[in-house]
């Protein structure tokens, strides 16, 4: 079992079997005859092993030997998570690589994407990558940004979910391409892949948060609501275990981490099947913004659970997951917000309106007396006080009808609200009774008011009349209102007595007696 012997004959090498059919344990894996000459670098995907050591052939017969611990390995690792070995230069071709696997886990296999390349070919690799990897973190930070500025302003618990579910996906990409090992090459290979796991577990457990608040309420009662924590807790679970024991026993802390992912892919069924018996407005954005990335994480759940073949597009399909669940999201985000700004401004209308309606005569449109007393009561400095009485109008409504005489309600208070300035407050307190308070040195006299009145054009050329009821004072206190009511009432009792078609004033009882 000697490098030179391995070179030379093919005994007891397997080649008919997969990869993942032979277990864990220590391997020999030799290649197929090559003839490269010039620099080369060797590269292969990075696997959880304790240490690969390479062996080249040339053909002058020498061997060179380069061992990676998984230390080292990181100090090799390229963007894509490539380990790149470059080989010195000789004057003899190489010929034959032969590599010696210690403590393979053989999760998705031995050793996968073995290739040759010039230092040329791994740059262009690396730029190709570092131009999808750099893409998606502007993408993530420029997402977080927005969304979080947003939340800052909105409040909504489904913006916190989706922040939080693309931070995870950040790391996860800073972790799994490579770039982790670049800014940490002291850390240990097999410690950066139990990264990428926590990483990406977080960021599902994140994601299914995401749906359960982006989502109405209605959709997650019942048995769903269970349902979903239940499988978020056993995603949270699987991905601490493997990333606290995984070195223990990593086949099988792998093989529960990709059965809860798969428990995290199905339990979108349910969701689905909810929103759509209840008619959820977001169901078609849900299925828009989450149909690729559900299939590219089944694909990558299948690879895990050995259904398909390993390949490195499918484990790098993560990204372009990653990338289109943010960005399709953050879109479905948008038109959530859009919703929720609508029926939060038809909410703010309709609480205008029934406030509107609560405060104001439903016929007239002047206040009604619930509301003229909250805004006369209080007023600071002398307040005049008008009591305007329609002279006769039962009569009016007998000639013309009672809707004829909701007419005339309506046009004797347009020409009140003409007669008087608008800091007056004008209402409508009975039947045909009006009310109006101004302060005491406004430029405006009963007679003004009677002369609108008569210049009004009533319906059914009717002839309206009015009489009023005028007295000056305070408004600071109820009492003081009572007080002044009690004496406009009196005056206006004084016009009616009078002939009716005419105003009287009258002095408060204390001021008159003193």
């Amino acid at each position: 079992m000697t490098p030179r012997l391995l070179f030379a004959g093919a005994a007891r090498f397997d080649c008919d079997r997969g990869q993942t059919a032979l277990g864990s344990g220590d391997f020999w894996v030799r290649s197929a005859p090559v003839r490269r000459a010039g620099p080369v670098e060797i590269r292969i995907a990075s696997l959880w092993e304790h240490a690969v050591t390479l062996h080249a052939l040339y053909a002058d017969g020498a061997i060179v030997s380069q061992r990676l611990d998984p230390y080292a390995t990181s100090r090799h690792l390229q963007l894509g998570a490539i380990v790149a070995q470059p080989l010195p230069v000789r004057s003899a071709p190489l010929v034959r690589l032969l590599w010696h696997v210690e403590g393979a886990a053989n999760l998705r296999g031995i050793l996968r994407e073995a290739q040759i390349a010039t230092p040329e070919q791994g740059v262009r690799s690396n730029l190709m990558l570092a131009a999808l990897y750099g893409g998606f973190g502007g993408l993530c930070i420029a997402l977080l940004t927005y969304h979080l500025a947003l939340w800052a302003t909105l409040r909504h618990r489904f913006q916190l979910a989706y922040c939080t579910m693309v931070l995870t996906l950040l790391c996860y990409a800073f972790s799994s391409s490579g770039a982790l090992a670049w800014a940490w090459p002291m850390i240990a290979n097999n410690d950066r892949m139990r990264i990428n796991y926590l990483t990406l577990g977080l960021s599902a457990v994140a994601a299914l948060a995401f749906a359960r608040t982006f989502f109405e309420p209605r959709v997650f009662e019942g048995p769903l609501r269970k349902l979903i924590l239940v499988v978020g807790a056993t995603m949270l679970t699987a991905t601490i275990a493997y990333t606290l024991f995984g070195p223990r026993n990593v086949r099988m802390f792998d093989r529960f981490y990709a059965l809860a992912f798969a428990g995290q892919l199905l339990i979108v069924i349910p969701i689905l099947w909810r929103a759509w018996v209840t008619r959820s407005n977001y169901l078609w954005l849900f299925a828009l913004a989450w149909g690729a990335p559900v299939l590219f994480a089944g694909f990558r759940v299948a690879s895990g659970l050995m259904l398909l073949h390993w390949n490195f597009w499918i484990d790098n399909s993560t990204i372009v997951m990653m990338t289109l669940e943010a960005l399709l999201s953050s879109f479905a985000i948008a038109y959530r917000v859009r919703v929720l700004s609508r029926e939060r401004d038809a909410a703010r209308e309709g609480e205008l309106a029934a406030l509107l309606l609560a405060e104001s005569d439903p016929l007239t449109g002047l206040l009604n007396r619930r509301a003229f007393l909250e805004a006369a009561i209080g007023r600071e400095g002398e307040q005049m006080l008008m009591i305007v009485d329609l002279d006769h109008f039962k009569l009016i409504n007998e000639t013309i009808g009672h809707d004829g005489g909701d007419e005339v309600l309506r046009a004797v208070a347009r020409a009140l609200q003409c007669a008087v300035p608008a800091a007056a407050l004008v209402a409508r307190i009975g039947g045909e009774e009006f009310a109006i308070v101004l302060p005491a040195d406004a430029p405006v006299e009963p007679r003004d008011i009677l002369d609108q009145l008569r210049a009004a054009r009533m319906p059914y050329d009717v002839i309206v009349t009015a009489s009023i009821g005028k007295c000056v004072g305070p408004l600071r206190r109820e009492i003081d209102w009572k007080a002044l009511y009690g004496c406009a009432d009196r005056a206006l009792y004084d016009a009616k007595s009078a002939g009716r078609d005419r105003a009287r004033t009258r002095m408060l009882a204390d001021r008159a007696a003193a």
